[in-house]
Parts: structure tokens; C-alpha cells; sequence
């Protein structure tokens, strides 16, 4: 993995590049694309964290935390949690570490905010994204959301 990663914030000068991304087409039911995610931080405001992932001026991945979000008001109006809720690995940067890197990213910011666990959810199968999730400590919980599997890691 580069060590020139770093994260950006979504900015008029790159918010094109990042409408461009693109994850493998057979991978497109399990991740929104950017777009959406866009459009989702601006409804959430400060309880949204869209970032993009650069290695070196090559713009490779989108992420996005949700910070303090209620996860479900009716069981408990007090359950709000915090976590990734997307990753978007350009097609043909994955496989090189980018995707490690943004969860680290999401885990080191939530950590700094005093949080203590990091939630994600994904499509369920073979297509999925749950052996990445699960290699990279996330366990299952039990719960689904959305038809999506819910995952925790200790942070």
C-alpha cells in the first residue's frame, strides 16, 4: 500500500472526479453510488463525514461515516450509533489496500471523537462485502437493517 493516502474533503474542485467513481458493475447492488451519498450528507448535515481517498493526485475511493445517527427510534430512542456507512473503491484500484485504509480512517476519527464502537451494515451473499468486513475484525451482531447485515467493531 502507497504511503501517500490520505483522506479530502468533498470540495467544488474535486466533487466531479468523486460523481465519476465507479465500483466492478457487478458490484453496484451493494453500494449506493456516490451521488446518493452526496445528496445524503447534505440532508444529515453535521451527522454525516464524506471523504475522499487519494492515493497520491489519483483519486481511488469514497467513504462516508455517520456520526450519532438514531438507529432505530421505535426500539430505543436512545440507541444512536456511529460507523461507516459507505465505501466506494474505484474498480480498478481495488485490491491494492484502499479499502483497509478508509476503515482505519473511519475507525481512527470515531476514536477520536470518544466513540468506543464502529457499526456497518452490508448485502448479505457471495458478492457481498462481508468476508472484507469480517477479515477485518467486524463481527456480526445478529441484526439486519434494511435487508443488510449489521456489523460492530471494537474500537
Amino acid at each position: 500500500m502507497s504511503t501517500s493516502l490520505r483522506l479530502e474533503r468533498v470540495t467544488p474542485a474535486n466533487v466531479d472526479a468523486a460523481l465519476g467513481l465507479r465500483v466492478h458493475p457487478h458490484q453496484e447492488r451493494n453500494v449506493a453510488p456516490v451521488v446518493k451519498s452526496l445528496a445524503e450528507a447534505y440532508a444529515f448535515g453535521e451527522n454525516a463525514w464524506p471523504r475522499l481517498v487519494f492515493d497520491g493526485d489519483e483519486l481511488v475511493g469514497f467513504l462516508m461515516a455517520f456520526l450519532d445517527i438514531p438507529w432505530d427510534e421505535e426500539q430505543d430512542p436512545d440507541d444512536r450509533r456511529s460507523g461507516l456507512w459507505r465505501l466506494n473503491i474505484a474498480a480498478g484500484a481495488q485490491g491494492r489496500g484502499y479499502g483497509r485504509f478508509a476503515v482505519e480512517a473511519v475507525r481512527d476519527e470515531l476514536r477520536r471523537r470518544g466513540k468506543r464502537l464502529l457499526h456497518v451494515t452490508w448485502e448479505p451473499g457471495e458478492d457481498g462485502p462481508g468476508a472484507f468486513y469480517e477479515r477485518l475484525g467486524f463481527r456480526t451482531t445478529g441484526e439486519v437493517s434494511g435487508g443488510q447485515t449489521v456489523g460492530v467493531l471494537d474500537i
